[in-house]
C-alpha cells in the first residue's frame, strides 16, 4: 500500500477527497490528515508518506511554503497541489518546489484524482529502478576498478611508451601514486609456471593467476601505491612508488617490497618465484622503460645457462626413446641411470629456466601418455601414491625435481608391475609372474621360482598352465620377446646385444624362440619397424 497523506485547514474539503475514490482497493491507503503546514511537516516525520495531497491556500504557511520545505526535507515525497484559485504565480512556484501537478478544487474528480496518484505511484517506482541501477553501476565501477588499474599497468609490458602516457593520465585522473616522488617497476615470474599448469583447465589456470596476484598485492601493500599487474605466462610485473625524494631510501623499500611478496606466496601458496628490478625513475610516463630493463634481466636470468658449452633446448629422440624403454621394461635401475644423465647435462641451468621446464615437461608427457596407454580408464590424480603437480611450486633446486621427477616414474612403474602381475591369476601364480618381471633377464628357472616362493616346483609348473595356459617356460619366453621388440624399436642397438640383455644367453636359441612366437625373425621385425617409422 502507498501511504496518502491529507493536507487542508478545511475538514470538509479533506472529507471530499477521502470520499471521492476507494484509495485501498486501488493500493493507496489515507496514512493521516493534517489542518496546517506545520502539522504536516511533524506527522510526516512520524508517518513517511509516499503522497502529500494539500491546498495551497492555508493560514500561517501556505502550500507553496511547505512545498518548498517537503522538498528539501523529504524530497522522495511526491506532491498533488490544490487549489480554489487559478494563480499562474502560485502554479509556478510549486512545480518548481517539485509538486508533480496542480489542480482546482472544482475540476477535481475520481479520475483525474487516480490518474494524478497513479503517476505519483509510476515515478516512485521509476525513481527507484534509477536509484538501484546507480547502485549497481557504481558497485560495478568499484569492483572493476582495480581490473582497470591493473590492465593500464599489465599495458606497460605490451606497449612501454604509450601505455606509460595513458597510465599518467589515469592515475592523475583518479588520484593514484599520491606524492610520488619514485618510481620502479619490477617483474616476477612464478616458478615454475609451464609444468604447474600444463595440466590445469582454463577456470583453474585463471584462479591460481588470481590467487598470486592477490597474495602479492596484499604482501606490498596498497594498490594505490603499489600495484601488481597480470602480464601472461606467469609473468607479473609490478609497479612501485615511494614519496621519498631519496632514489636510495627508495630502492631500498622496493627491495623489501619484494622480498616480501617473493616470502608471502611461499608462505600462502607454496609457490616460488624469481624476480627483477628495473631502475628508478621521476615519472609514471618513463615506467615503460623502466620494466623493458626489468624484463629483460629476468629473461636473461630464465635463460641463464644457455651459453653452457653443450646447449640444451628439448629432450632428444634417442633420450625419449630410453626413458620410454626403461619404463616399459620395468628397469628401475636403467630408468634412474637415464634421468641422472639427463639432469647431470641440465647442470648450470637454473631450476625456473624454461630449457629445464620444457625437457621436463616432455618427460612428463611421456609418462602420461604410458599411463594412458595402460591404463586408459583410470585417473592418474586419483591414485594416492602419485606426487601432485602442485608439489612442484615449492621446488627450489634441480636435484629437489630431478628426486621429484625419480619419484613420479617410480609410482607408474609400480603400478605397471601390478598390472603385470595381476589379471585372473592366484597369489602364488601372481606372485610368479610378479618375480619373472623383474628378473626376466637374468638365468632364472622354475625351481628358482618355486624355492623363492616356498612352493614344489611340479606345484608351481601345475599352476602356471592351469592359470596362464603356458608353462612356464613358454611364459617366461613371452615376457623376454615382448622386451626384445621394443629394444628393437629403439633402434639402439644389435641383435646379438638384445638377446643377452633380455636374458637368452644363445642367439641360435634366441632366434628360433623369436621367430616361434613372432612368426617372423628378428632381423625382418626390425625392418618393418623401420618400414613404419618412415
Amino acid at each position: 500500500m502507498f501511504q496518502v497523506l491529507l493536507v487542508d485547514d478545511e475538514a470538509l474539503a479533506r472529507n471530499d477527497v477521502k470520499s471521492m475514490l476507494d484509495f485501498e482497493s486501488h493500493g493507496f491507503t489515507i496514512c493521516g490528515e493534517a489542518n496546517s503546514g506545520s502539522m504536516a511537516l511533524s506527522m510526516m516525520e512520524r508517518l513517511t508518506p509516499h503522497i502529500v495531497i494539500l491546498d495551497v491556500s492555508m493560514p500561517v504557511m501556505n502550500g507553496v511554503e511547505l512545498s518548498r520545505l517537503i522538498r528539501d526535507q523529504f524530497p522522495r515525497v511526491k506532491m498533488i497541489m490544490l487549489s480554489s484559485y487559478d494563480d499562474y504565480d502560485y502554479v509556478r512556484t510549486c512545480l518548481m518546489n517539485g509538486a508533480m501537478d496542480y489542480l482546482l478544487k472544482h475540476r477535481l474528480n475520481p479520475d483525474s484524482l487516480l490518474a494524478l496518484l497513479n503517476k505519483a505511484v509510476q515515478d516512485l517506482r521509476d525513481e527507484d529502478q534509477e536509484q538501484e541501477a546507480r547502485r549497481v553501476h557504481t558497485q560495478m565501477i568499484e569492483q572493476l576498478s582495480p581490473v582497470i588499474h591493473r590492465e593500464y599497468v599489465a599495458n606497460l609490458a605490451r606497449d612501454p611508451q604509450a601505455a606509460g602516457e595513458e597510465l599518467h593520465a589515469y592515475a592523475r585522473e583518479n588520484k593514484l601514486y599520491p606524492d610520488s616522488e619514485n618510481y620502479g617497476a619490477a617483474a616476477v615470474q612464478l616458478v615454475p609456471f609451464l609444468l604447474l599448469t600444463e595440466t590445469l583447465t582454463d577456470v583453474q589456470k585463471n584462479r591460481l593467476v588470481q590467487q598470486a596476484a592477490d597474495v602479492m598485492q596484499m604482501a606490498i601493500g596498497d594498490i594505490q601505491r603499489r600495484t601488481v599487474a597480470y602480464v601472461g605466462e606467469g609473468r607479473y610485473i609490478v609497479l612501485f612508488s615511494s614519496a621519498d625524494r631519496s632514489e636510495h631510501t627508495a630502492a631500498s623499500q622496493m627491495n623489501q617490497a619484494m622480498s616480501s611478496l617473493s616470502h608471502s606466496l611461499e608462505k600462502f601458496l607454496n609457490l616460488k618465484c624469481v624476480h627483477a628490478a628495473g631502475p628508478l625513475c621521476g615519472s609514471l610516463k618513463q615506467l615503460g622503460d623502466s620494466y623493458r630493463k626489468a624484463n629483460q634481466a629476468m629473461n636473461d636470468r630464465l635463460h641463464q645457462g644457455s651459453n653452457t658449452p653443450v646447449r640444451r633446448e628439448s629432450l632428444a629422440m634417442e633420450e625419449q626413446k630410453q626413458l620410454l624403454l626403461s619404463l616399459e621394461q620395468l628397469n628401475e635401475e636403467r630408468m634412474n641411470r637415464i634421468l641422472s644423465t639427463l639432469f647431470a647435462s641440465l647442470q648450470g641451468y637454473p631450476v625456473y629456466s624454461m630449457t629445464v621446464q620444457i625437457i621436463v615437461s616432455e618427460m612428463l608427457h611421456m609418462v602420461e601418455m604410458l599411463w594412458k596407454r595402460h591404463f586408459p580408464h583410470a585417473s592418474k590424480e586419483d591414485n594416492k601414491l602419485f606426487p601432485s603437480r602442485n608439489d612442484l611450486g615449492r621446488i627450489g633446486s634441480l636435484a629437489e625435481l630431478e628426486q621429484w621427477l625419480l619419484h613420479y616414474c617410480a609410482c607408474l612403474m609400480e603400478e605397471l608391475k601390478k598390472q603385470h602381475a595381476g589379471g585372473p591369476y592366484s597369489r602364488h601364480i601372481s606372485k610368479a609372474t610378479q618375480f619373472i618381471a623383474d628378473h626376466y633377464a637374468s638365468n632364472i628357472s622354475l625351481e628358482l621360482v618355486a624355492g623363492e616362493l616356498n612352493l614344489n616346483p611340479s606345484y608351481l609348473s601345475r599352476l602356471f598352465k592351469e592359470e596362464t595356459q603356458m608353462t612356464f617356460t613358454e611364459y617366461l619366453n613371452h615376457v623376454r620377446i615382448k622386451s626384445s621388440c621394443l629394444l628393437m624399436e629403439s633402434g639402439s642397438y644389435a641383435l646379438k646385444e638384445i638377446s643377452s640383455q633380455v636374458g637368452f644367453f644363445n642367439y641360435t636359441y634366441f632366434f628360433k624362440v623369436f621367430k616361434l612366437i613372432t612368426g617372423m625373425t628378428p632381423q625382418a621385425y626390425m625392418d618393418s619397424r623401420k618400414q613404419s617409422n618412415k
